[in-house]
């Protein structure tokens, strides 16, 4: 029995914002403990506010992205990354002229039962 697993072709998540979601592992693939996706955000994109019952890592391959943290307003760029930890009311936004694309990390795994977002 081999021990390990290749993703040849992850789940790409519906959306309605333009933003492209695809998620290697996670729920999708019944990976409750993690979540693994690649994005990429439009220009001009943005999420309602949420507190997220999980840590999420977040590391930037190209453009950049604004993340509002309790309040604090915080840019990333290409090549660095950031932990935001569970219960951080946070805002993810790209409000710049070029997309973003980045790797997010769920733990435990993303699920809207998890993310707890505020009504827009």
């Amino acid at each position: 029995m081999k021990k390990y697993k290749i993703q040849k072709s992850p789940f790409v998540v519906p959306t309605t914002d333009g933003k492209l979601i695809e998620e290697h592992w996670g729920n999708s693939t019944g990976n409750s403990n993690v979540s693994i996706a690649h994005m990429v955000a439009p220009p001009d994109w943005s999420e309602p506010h949420q507190t997220p019952d999980f840590d999420e890592f977040t590391l930037i391959i190209s453009g950049k992205k604004q993340f509002e943290i309790d309040g604090e307003v915080i840019i990333l760029e290409k090549g660095q990354s950031i932990l935001i930890e569970k219960g951080a009311r946070v805002r993810y936004s790209n409000p710049f002229s070029e997309s973003c694309e980045y790797i997010a990390i769920c733990l435990p795994a993303f699920s809207m039962d998890l993310v707890n977002r505020e009504e827009a």
